[in-house]
């Protein structure tokens, strides 16, 4: 009598575990995308769920963004995405008016023909968004643009700062505006690269320090209480 073969399943791989990088892009791009709003309580056991790791995978996440100004932790009552005051709001495009003129500067003077593919391939992707009215890409490509400006230059410790302070921008403007597309401008990011491209450094400064201008002029400082789903946030 011949034998039955016992059919056997392969066995499947175990799912790997976000790391505590991945889960703060994600967290990162979602408050890019103002799909996470100013004051939303980030329960640990809700994102540890929703990411599928420990508690403590969410906490070291959790103390970074706290470290960065992004989240705000209060004892007994967890962590909270920041909701900037307006006084915050004020500093933090002061600081940016400081910085960002001076980004530009040195990236005219570090630009290259690969560099500025990247602005121009960036500015693409950000019109293309515009196109398809994604305003979730827009905003987030709008956000980058700043951060990408800084990491050309080759100044690390710029490029970080810029990227945190353009995260609480976010925020600002989803908690004292109407998030629309238009708050940053894609005429605006092109006329800077353009600048940039004709090493004109005074041009490209005065255009980012007007582009902040423009961005901080839309604001009305007039906050709303806020909710939202985590779950339907970092839905798959």
């Amino acid at each position: 009598m011949a034998s039955i073969e016992k059919k056997t399943e392969p066995r499947r791989a175990p799912k790997r575990e976000a790391s505590a990088d991945e889960i703060y892009e994600r967290i990162y791009v979602a408050i890019l995308e103002h799909r996470l709003s100013p004051g939303s309580k980030l329960g640990e056991d809700r994102l540890a769920t929703i990411f599928g790791v420990s508690r403590a995978r969410i906490r070291e996440v959790l103390a970074r963004l706290a470290y960065e100004g992004i989240v705000d932790l209060f004892p007994q009552r967890g962590a909270f995405l920041a909701k900037p005051t307006a006084e915050r709001a004020r500093n933090v495009f002061e600081a940016r008016r400081l910085l960002e003129p001076g980004v530009v500067r040195r990236l005219v003077d570090a630009v290259t023909a690969e560099k500025l593919a990247k602005l121009r391939e960036h500015q693409d992707r950000e019109m293309d968004a515009r196109r398809r009215d994604d305003k979730r890409s827009v905003i987030r490509l709008s956000g980058e643009f700043h951060t990408l400006l800084a990491e050309l230059a080759g100044n690390a410790v710029l490029a970080k700062t810029v990227r945190e302070l353009t995260t609480i921008t976010c925020l600002v403007i989803l908690l004292y505006d109407t998030p629309t597309s238009a708050a940053c401008r894609a005429d605006e990011h092109g006329a800077i690269i353009d600048a940039i491209g004709k090493r004109d450094a005074a041009r490209a400064e005065r255009l980012m320090l007007q582009h902040l201008d423009h961005i901080e002029n839309s604001l009305d400082l007039a906050p709303g209480d806020v909710d939202v789903d985590l779950e339907a946030v970092f839905a798959p």
